[in-house]
């Protein structure tokens, strides 16, 4: 028994954490969505509170890079008077989830 607990403690090390990473759907529904909605139009109550753009709105979208999009997922985003529009997820999300949502978000424009 210790050998089969040993030998898959050493397979999830080597693994390593992206096999546990969610996957951009899942990051979408649990951090994006309350705001963006499911469509990422942005029409939910907290959307239209904090000001979320339609990310199914293909020229809003060409507006900004991929890169700067995963800038902007890690950093997170204030207002004019310091106060947080929007959570940075450098903290919960990996840079290969964070790469992920950019993926899914660019997958929104109609």
């Amino acid at each position: 028994m210790k050998k089969l607990t040993a030998t898959a403690v050493t397979a999830l090390l080597l693994i390593g954490p992206s096999a546990l990473a969610a996957t951009a759907s899942e990051n979408w529904t649990h951090h994006c969505a309350s705001c963006h909605g499911a469509d990422g139009a942005g029409k939910t109550k907290m959307g239209k509170k904090s000001g979320a753009k339609d990310l199914t709105s293909a020229d809003y979208q060409k507006s900004f890079t991929d890169d700067q999009l995963f800038t902007h997922l890690k950093a997170g985003e204030k207002d004019a008077d310091g106060n947080v529009k929007m959570k940075a997820y450098a903290d919960s999300m990996s840079e290969d989830e964070l790469k992920g949502l950019v993926g899914f978000v660019r997958a929104l424009a109609k």
